[in-house]
C-alpha cells in the first residue's frame, strides 16, 4: 500500500481527465463575453478565455458556503482556507474544530492562525528554498547529489553519478513509487532510509515518473549539506524568516508544541478520531512542514510575484521558473484529446479547460492530514485549504470549485464525486487475506518454537520471531512489532496499522524452511527473510 501523499499524481490525472472528457460541449453564457479589442501581447500569454467580470471577488464571496457544505457532508473536523490575489490576502478563515473530542469552545475552533501539518505541501515549499539558493549560485537544479552527499548511492552506479537535485525534486530518478516510506513506518531515521535506497530496483532514468518522498528528501539533504546546515535550519534562514512565516517549521517538535494546532484525525468507519500522531521528521523536506494559512499566504503571494516579497527579489525569477515549469510527464494522456499532467520541481503543473496554466500540490497523511494549494498565475490568484483528517478529497474539491468560479463564473464539474472516488479507491485495505475467514480447524505444521529465530534481510533489517504466551511475535526495524496469528499450515497473518496501511490492512507471513516471506513488505520483491 502506498502512502496517501502519493495521491498527488492521481489527483492531478483525475482533474485533467474530468476537465477534458466531462465538460459541457455548450459553454456557459458567463464564460463567453463579447469579443474585445485585439491584443498586442504575444499569443502564448493570451488566455483562450477572458475571466468573467469581478471573477475573483465573486468566487471569494461563495467560499463560506462551499466550505461549510463540504464540512457538513464530509464530517471533516477542521479546515482553514485562504486566498491571495494581486499580492494581498483577500480571504482567510477557519472552520470546525482542532480536536473533535473536546468541546466546541473558542479555544478549540480553527482559525486562520491555527497550525496544520502540511504533509506533501512541504514539497513546493521546499522547492522554493532550493530556488532561492539556485538564484544565489550556491547550488544548481543540475547539481549531482553525490557531489554534496558522497555516501549516497542508487542501485545503478551510472545513475548514482548522474542523478541531480532536480531529478529528485521531479521524481524522475527511477526509484520505485514511495521508495523508503515503509522503512520510515518501522522507525528508521532519515540517514538510514536514504542509505537503503541503493538496494531498490530502478526504472528508466529521467523518462519515468514515480512519486518518492525520500528521493526528494535526498535532493534536499544534498542542498543543505552543501550549505553547511541542517535542512530545517536552512529552510528557516533562507525562506521562512525572510517571509515572516513565524509559525511555519520543518521540525515536528515545533508543531507538537504549538498551543494553536490542529490535531490529526483518522477516518474509522464513517467518523473521525484523533487516534494517532504523525511524526514525519525523517522525510521533513518532503512531508514534515507545518504552518497556518495566514503564514502560507505570504509564500503564495511570493510565488505569484515571481519571487518578490515586500518589493524585494527574495528569489531570482529565473531560478524559480524551472520549479513551476514541466520537467517530467506525471499523468500521460490516455487519449489524443486529453491534457497531460506534468511535475516541475516540487509543483504539479497542468493546463485547465480554460487553457490557463495551473500550479498545484496536495498533501496527505492517512493518520490525519489533507491539504491542497492551487495557483492560477494568469489570474494572479491562489487558494490553499488545510484539513486535519484522513484525505477524502475535501481540500482538492474546494480549490477546484474555486478555480472553476474564477475561470467560468460557475462550478462546471462534480468535483466532490470525482475526488471522493479517487481517494476512496486508495483508502481500501490491502493484503491477499483481507475479507477472508480463518479456517475453523486451521493447524500449524509444527510447534511454534520451530518458527522462532532471526531472519535476515539487507533492506528491511533482521526480522526476529519469538514465542510469547502461546503466540508468535515478529519484531522488525527499530519499532515494528506484530502479533502473528496462525492461519493455515505454515502461513500466519498479522494486521498492519501505519501511515502507509489503511485500516483493515493485513499481511500474510509465510514460513518455508529457513525462509520467511512477509507479504506487506514484499511489494518490490524484497520481502523474503532468510534464517
Amino acid at each position: 500500500m502506498k502512502s496517501r501523499v502519493g495521491a498527488v499524481a492521481l489527483v492531478m490525472a483525475v482533474a485533467l481527465l474530468a476537465g477534458c472528457a466531462a465538460e459541457s460541449t455548450e459553454p456557459a453564457a458567463s464564460s463567453t463575453p463579447a469579443p474585445g479589442p485585439l491584443s498586442d501581447v504575444p499569443p502564448p500569454l493570451v488566455p483562450a478565455m477572458p475571466l468573467p467580470e469581478n471573477a475573483v471577488a465573486n468566487a471569494v464571496a461563495k467560499l463560506d458556503g462551499l466550505a461549510e457544505d463540504l464540512m457538513s457532508t464530509s464530517g471533516v473536523p477542521g479546515m482553514a482556507v485562504a486566498v491571495v490575489h494581486q499580492g494581498k490576502t483577500v480571504y482567510a478563515k477557519g472552520f470546525g474544530v482542532k480536536n473533535n473530542t473536546q468541546s466546541d469552545s473558542p479555544e478549540n475552533r480553527v482559525d486562520a492562525d491555527t497550525v496544520f501539518q502540511l504533509a506533501s505541501l512541504s514539497k513546493p515549499l521546499s522547492a522554493t528554498v532550493v530556488a532561492a539558493l539556485v538564484g544565489q549560485d550556491q547550488v544548481g537544479w543540475d547539481t549531482p547529489v553525490v557531489s554534496r552527499l558522497p555516501w549516497f548511492a542508487l542501485s545503478d552506479p551510472t545513475t548514482t553519478q548522474m542523478v541531480t537535485v532536480g531529478d529528485m525534486f521531479s521524481h524522475r530518478s527511477g526509484l520505485p513509487d514511495h521508495a523508503g516510506d515503509q522503512l520510515e513506518d518501522l522507525g528508521y531515521d532519515r540517514r538510514q532510509v536514504l542509505d537503503r535506497l541503493r538496494q531498490l530496483p530502478l526504472a528508466q532514468f529521467r523518462t519515468s515518473y514515480a512519486y518518492t518522498n525520500f528521493g526528494l528528501t535526498a535532493g534536499a539533504e544534498a542542498v543543505a549539506t552543501g550549505a553547511g546546515k541542517s535542512w530545517e535550519d536552512l529552510a528557516a534562514d533562507t525562506l521562512l524568516r525572510p517571509l515572516g512565516m513565524g509559525v511555519t517549521s520543518y521540525r515536528f517538535e515545533d508543531y507538537a508544541s504549538r498551543r494553536d494546532r490542529a490535531v490529526g484525525h483518522i477516518r474509522i468507519d464513517d467518523g473521525y478520531q484523533p487516534r494517532y500522531v504523525r511524526d514525519a521528521q525523517a522525510q521533513s523536506p518532503a512531508g514534515g512542514a507545518s504552518s497556518s494559512v495566514n503564514d502560507m499566504t505570504r509564500w503564495m503571494a511570493m510565488v505569484l510575484a515571481e519571487g518578490r516579497h515586500d518589493g524585494n527579489a527574495l528569489i531570482d525569477p529565473q531560478a524559480l521558473l524551472p520549479a513551476i515549469s514541466p520537467q517530467v510527464t506525471s499523468a500521460p494522456p490516455t487519449e489524443p484529446a486529453m491534457r497531460p499532467g506534468f511535475y516541475g520541481y516540487g509543483f504539479n503543473v497542468g493546463t485547465t479547460s480554460a487553457a490557463r496554466t495551473q500550479l498545484s500540490h496536495s498533501g496527505a497523511f492517512e493518520l490525519g492530514a489533507a491539504t491542497n494549494v492551487l495557483f492560477l498565475p494568469s489570474a494572479d490568484v491562489a487558494i490553499i485549504a488545510l484539513t486535519n483528517a484522513t484525505p477524502t478529497g475535501v481540500p482538492e474539491t474546494l480549490t477546484a470549485q474555486f478555480a472553476d468560479l474564477v475561470q467560468f463564473g460557475e462550478i462546471r464539474q462534480d468535483w466532490a464525486a470525482l475526488y471522493g472516488k479517487a481517494f476512496a479507491d486508495m483508502d481500501k485495505p490491502v493484503g491477499s487475506l483481507v475479507g477472508q475467514q480463518r479456517h475453523v480447524n486451521a493447524q500449524t505444521h509444527g510447534p511454534l518454537d520451530s518458527y522462532t529465530g532471526v531472519y535476515g534481510n539487507d533492506y528491511w533489517g533482521p526480522a526476529t520471531v519469538t514465542e510469547r504466551d502461546g503466540r508468535l511475535q515478529l519484531a522488525l526495524g527499530p519499532r515494528g512489532v506484530f502479533e502473528l496469528d496462525a492461519w493455515d499450515g505454515n502461513v500466519f497473518v498479522f494486521p498492519v496499522s501505519s501511515e502507509n496501511a489503511p485500516p483493515g490492512t493485513v499481511s500474510a507471513a509465510t514460513f518455508d524452511g529457513g525462509a520467511l516471506t512477509l507479504e506487506y513488505f514484499d511489494q518490490e520483491g524484497n520481502g523474503v527473510f532468510v534464517r
